[in-house]
């Protein structure tokens, strides 16, 4: 939702005392408060501000006085009052929660919405319901979860997430850590994670113990997360001997698969952290079985845990056994690897494993391909629709009287041929020897007649010499496809666009496209010309200033006598276009010329 910039912000104003004490009660009624918990939620000093999201959503902001948002509503005369990140941090049961593996939440920054796997929940949720989002770790057997990350709404109730089988959102994000609206304020840090303790839902069992005071989560994935009290015994762990012996199979993992001879030498950190660590395996304990239940976290796999003092001890190691060599250069103080030793017995038997890389790669993509499908479907809804219309006019005002249709009504292309198809129906005017054409009666006569000089024809009793005779649209037929644009020739034109959350009006003048016109200016440079933009809802000094971000090129805002045109340094006709189908401009209705010659 705040993934973009707001497209429009209005000044903010302080809120009155008696408004800002109905504020506070709202508040305290809906989400049922403390009566003492109304000042912390809705401080004193409290400022309004109306706004408009960059998908031209409308909404109202609640800051308090040091400028951090608390709360919004969304929506054309909303009320629903919806929490901020730094209200949920003041007050983080504010929200029933769910929670999400920590790889999912740059994720969610990154404007995706929460998808169902791997989801915990804190309560019984009803879809559409206001949820806060956060995250959960597991590190040295204790489970840890964070302040809220995200505020969003459920898009299925909480029975539905139990679903194993069941695929798509959990909820729709709203906001998030690091979005725009989050950046609007103080930018505070995020406050530590709490340790919490797990209860295991079984669906046999609706009585599982809980431990007291720390959130009960109900884990959506088959292999249950850890029990309330981790220990040695219950919690899946590895000596550090069994940790070197998993590094070193990552790094024979990326020996053997992901590193290109071409590409060393490599320094010491950048082979660590770009080969090895995405190297480690995916499921350990098929490796190597541990002590303890469960599935170890591979990302628990570090130098730290092992055997090796540094990350140096471990490369050196690996060189003492002829694996790879290293060089230290004498103006560098950071190691090199050289090169690998592919005849290496470990390295010819190496057999392959899914690698934590691949696995996290697998998942990025599966939610880039949703979030890509996601700003289609939204590109889809935003798009605008434009109607092109017609009204009875002049000439024509007495053939559709003659028709018995309504002359002050609009009609789309398809409603003025059908019309005229009609007419030609009920008179029998239909060309007996071919349908193509139309015997042309007094009102179609009447309505696309025109007198034009013609070259001078042989008559008897009559000398040569030029003369005005009837157009041949005035003879006794005439082409079907021709009588129909004759006649809308001669209709005064209208146009209509909706779309967007807009109901639009019918207006008079025909429609022309947006013009992209790429031309020479001052110095030769050349320069790229918007015009014809205002009919579509797009905004010249939002466009520039997008535009300006966009192409790193200086933008201006103009008024000539043809109307606002936007002005962009450089060839930037894709940018440009790119950025109106953005907004929902058809592209039937974009126009781009290039008159530089090149």
């Amino acid at each position: 939702m705040f993934k973009k910039p707001l497209s429009n912000l209005k000044s903010s104003s302080p809120l009155r005392s008696s408004d800002r004490r109905k504020l506070k009660q709202r508040v305290v009624t809906v989400y049922s408060l403390p009566a003492e918990d109304g000042d912390l939620v809705v401080p004193e000093g409290i400022l309004t501000a109306k706004f408009i999201t960059h998908t031209d959503l409308p909404g109202v902001v609640y800051l308090s006085s040091a400028g951090d948002p608390l709360w919004i509503s969304l929506g054309k005369n909303s009320d629903e009052l919806i929490p901020t990140l730094y209200t949920l941090w003041k007050k983080p049961t504010l929200l029933p929660f769910i929670c999400t593996p920590s790889p999912v939440i740059p994720v969610l920054v990154g404007g995706a919405d929460l998808m169902i796997p791997g989801v915990m929940f804190s309560s019984t949720l009803s879809e559409g319901q206001l949820v806060a989002v956060c995250q959960y770790e597991k590190k040295n057997g204790a489970h840890s979860m964070s302040a809220p990350l995200a505020v969003g709404r459920t898009s299925v109730s909480s029975d539905g997430m139990k679903d194993r089988n069941l695929k798509g959102k959990a909820a729709i994000t709203i906001h998030t850590w690091k979005d725009h609206l989050w950046d609007m304020g103080s930018k505070q840090d995020v406050p530590e994670a709490s340790p919490v303790g797990i209860n295991v839902q079984d669906d046999s069992d609706d009585e599982s113990p809980s431990k007291e005071n720390l959130p009960e989560i109900a884990p959506q994935n088959e292999t249950p997360v850890a029990a309330t009290e981790p220990s040695q015994k219950d919690t899946a762990i590895y000596s550090k001997e069994d940790v070197s012996s998993l590094l070193r199979f990552a790094l024979l993992q990326a020996l053997s698969t992901a590193i290109s001879p071409s590409a060393f030498p490599i320094t010491l950190s950048t082979f660590y952290s770009t080969y090895v660590l995405p190297c480690r395996p995916a499921f350990p304990s098929q490796l190597i079985p541990c002590e303890g239940e469960g599935e170890p976290d591979p990302r628990d796999l570090t130098i730290k845990g092992s055997t090796h003092k540094s990350v140096t001890a471990f490369i050196k190691a690996a060189e003492k056994e002829n694996l790879l060599t290293t060089k230290l250069p004498p103006k560098h103080s950071e190691l090199l690897v050289t090169g690998v030793n592919t005849n290496h017995p470990s390295l010819q038997g190496h057999v392959g494993f899914v690698t934590l890389g691949a696995l996290e790669a697998k998942a990025a993509k599966k939610v880039q391909n949703e979030e890509k499908r996601q700003q289609q479907e939204a590109v889809a809804q935003n798009e605008l629709d434009v109607q092109e219309l017609w009204k009875p006019h002049q000439s024509t005002v007495a053939l559709f009287q003659a028709m018995g249709a309504s002359v002050s009504d609009l009609y789309t292309r398809p409603e003025v041929r059908s019309k005229i198809n009609q007419y030609i129906a009920s008179h029998a005017l239909a060309n007996a020897n071919d349908e193509s054409y139309v015997n042309m009666n007094e009102p179609l006569r009447n309505c696309v007649s025109s007198k034009v000089p013609r070259l001078p024809t042989k008559a008897p009793g009559k000398a040569k010499g030029n003369e005005t005779a009837q157009d041949p649209l005035d003879g006794e037929f005439l082409k079907r496809n021709d009588l129909y644009q004759r006649i809308m020739e001669r209709m005064q034109a209208w146009h209509l666009i909706t779309g967007g959350g807009r109901e639009g009006v019918a207006k008079k003048g025909q429609l022309l496209p947006i013009r992209i016109s790429i031309k020479l200016r001052q110095g030769r440079r050349a320069s790229t010309l918007i015009t014809g933009f205002e009919p579509f809802f797009v905004d010249a000094d939002e466009m520039a200033e997008e535009l300006r971000r966009k192409v790193a090129s200086a933008t201006s805002v103009s008024q000539t006598q043809a109307g606002v045109e936007v002005l962009v340094q450089g060839k930037q006709a894709q940018p440009v276009f790119d950025y109106l189908k953005s907004k929902g401009v058809p592209k039937k209705w974009i126009e781009a010329v290039d008159a530089t010659g090149k």
